[in-house]
This record gives structure tokens, C-alpha cells and sequence, in this order.
């Protein structure tokens, strides 16, 4: 089994089983298959704009080639989604390299995104993910509205070894932050990872928020952050592309991590908001393990939604 199965397992059985219904019986492909095609891309919620692309791509290779048997179409489905993806052909990546550059030291990661997503649980796994890798981590708990999300954060710094900066209860956001980078610095780590508040009441609020929290950093490290890491919880669907509007309104959102795909069948949305925000995936969250937390490989994610017979019941 790939690495990716277990998340995209929900939404390739949901996708295939509303084609299976309306391909038993034909030989050829026609304007109802296509239409089930766009059916079935619209429900993992890929999102409208993405699955027209996708579908007038198919319905004019179709139309070019005259007649394309099924299998043939399950193959230019996958290369269509391998393009949105910009996957290139021979493009491989393992999965235990960090997208990161750590010749950059320390390397500084700004985690935003909504209360519920999985946010400061992402920030914990990948802290272990980097200390197991001997890195040096220092987690600055920004995010002082909630008690519980520092309580959480100290308790993954341990787990993982990491050092944590904290302050109390309503402390300034950019306070924290400055004096997580600063202790980093003085400590020699490789990597700093600072959590920040999911619940800011508009958008100008978030962009006031996370300006001053670059602009203190800025006074240590001036081209900090390195990764501004928006996480948004794929479960949600159409809310993680409002999500991924807003906070690439607010800020300069440089990754994603898309979290909970395990538990849906609404793994199209990888695909819809790498295509409509040009934003790169570097993690999917596919369980609740620590280890569960992987880095994106575009072209191990589009194999696991197609493998295995893919039309046939």
C-alpha cells in the first residue's frame, strides 16, 4: 500500500462508485459519462472552476480522438489532474526530505489558519519530524488567545525534544514571536516554528496581526519568515478554499498543509486549491499518529486515487 492510500481511500471509492453507476454497459465514452465525470469531480469537491478545466479537457481529447475506450479515459484523467499538478514526467521526491532550505539557520516557519484545522497538532508532528532528523526546533506558542493552545504546544515540545517560548495569557502575539526568534538565534537552531492565532474577527485584523509578527521578527532576522505554512483541514471541503482566500488576502502565504484527508471523501479539494491559489502542498495529515503527517509527493497522490482497476467493479 502507498504512503497516500489511506488518506485518498474515501474519495476514490466515493468517485469511482458514482462512475461505476453510469459505465456498466457502454462501450464508448459519451456526453452522460462525462457529465458523471463532472458529477463525481464536483462531490470530492475539487471545486467547480477546477472540474470545468478538467472536463472540457477530456470532452475535446475525446472529440479529437474519436473514440476512446474507458480505460483510455481513466488515463487522460489522471494526466489532467497530473497537470493541474504540475507533475513532470520522471519528477520523483522522497518522502522523507524536507521542502525546506536549512542553509537558512534558523529556518523560520510561520503556522496560520483557522481554530479546529489541526493547526498546533501539525506544528507537533512536524517538530518531531525535524528533531528525529537531529535538527535543533524552537516552537514560539504565539497563539496566547488560548490557554488550551499552549497547553497543547508544550506538551507536543516535549514529546519531541524541541525548546518552547511562551509568555501568558493575552501577551502580545509579536512579543512571542520576537523573543522565540531571538532564542533561537542565540541557542543555534536550526529551525523555529511558531504557532499564531486562528480566531481573528476579519481580515483586517489577521493582516494587522501577522504584519507586526514579520515585522519583529524582521528586527532579528530580516528575511524571516522563511514559510508562511497555512493549514487547512481538507475535511471541510469548500470552507478550506474560503480559508485558503482570506488568509492569502491577509498574507503571504508561501505553503499548505492539508490535514484530516483519512476521514473524507473530499480529497479533491487538494487538487482544486493547488490550481486555483498556485500554492504548493508540502504536507498531508493522514491520521493521528505522528508519523501520519507526510511530506506531498503530487505524483504518489495521484497513484493512490488511480490504482487498482479503476473502472472495473
Amino acid at each position: 500500500m502507498g504512503i497516500f492510500d489511506k488518506g485518498t481511500a474515501k474519495t476514490k471509492r466515493s468517485f469511482f462508485e458514482r462512475l461505476s453507476r453510469v459505465v456498466v454497459g457502454k462501450s464508448k465514452v459519451d456526453d452522460d459519462l462525462l457529465d458523471a465525470i463532472e458529477e463525481a469531480l464536483i462531490a470530492s469537491d475539487m471545486g467547480v472552476d477546477t472540474t470545468l478545466k478538467i472536463v472540457d479537457a477530456l470532452q475535446d481529447r475525446v472529440e479529437r480522438d474519436r473514440y476512446v475506450s474507458l480505460e483510455e479515459l481513466t488515463g487522460m484523467l489522471r494526466e489532467e489532474i497530473a497537470s493541474l499538478l504540475n507533475i513532470r514526467e520522471g519528477e520523483t521526491s522522497e518522502d522523507e526530505v524536507m521542502p525546506f532550505d536549512f542553509s537558512k539557520k534558523p529556518y523560520v516557519i510561520l503556522v496560520v489558519g483557522v481554530n479546529g484545522v489541526g493547526k498546533t497538532t501539525t506544528i507537533g508532528k512536524l517538530a518531531s519530524r525535524l528533531a528525529a532528523q537531529g535538527k535543533k526546533v524552537v516552537l514560539g506558542a504565539a497563539d496566547t488567545f488560548r490557554a488550551a493552545a499552549v497547553d497543547q504546544l508544550t506538551i507536543w515540545a516535549e514529546r519531541s525534544g524541541a525548546d518552547i517560548v511562551k509568555q501568558g495569557m493575552g501577551a502580545d502575539p509579536a512579543s512571542v514571536a520576537y523573543d522565540t526568534v531571538r532564542s533561537a538565534v542565540a541557542r543555534g537552531a536550526d529551525a523555529v516554528i511558531i504557532d499564531t492565532a486562528g480566531r481573528l474577527h476579519n481580515r483586517v485584523d489577521l493582516m494587522n496581526e501577522l504584519t507586526k509578527i514579520r515585522n519583529v521578527m524582521r528586527k532579528v532576522i530580516p528575511d524571516a519568515p522563511h514559510e508562511v505554512l497555512l493549514v487547512l483541514d481538507g475535511s471541510t471541503g469548500q470552507n478550506a478554499f474560503q480559508q485558503a482566500k482570506e488568509f492569502s488576502r491577509a498574507t503571504d502565504v508561501t505553503a499548505l498543509a492539508v490535514t484530516k484527508l483519512d476521514g473524507s471523501a473530499k480529497g479533491g479539494v487538494v487538487i482544486g486549491i493547488v490550481d486555483q491559489f498556485r500554492i504548493p502542498i508540502k504536507f498531508i495529515g493522514i491520521g493521528e499518529g505522528v508519523d501520519d503527517l507526510k511530506v506531498f509527493n503530487k505524483r504518489e497522490f495521484v497513484n493512490s486515487l488511480f490504482s487498482e482497476n479503476d473502472f472495473r467493479k
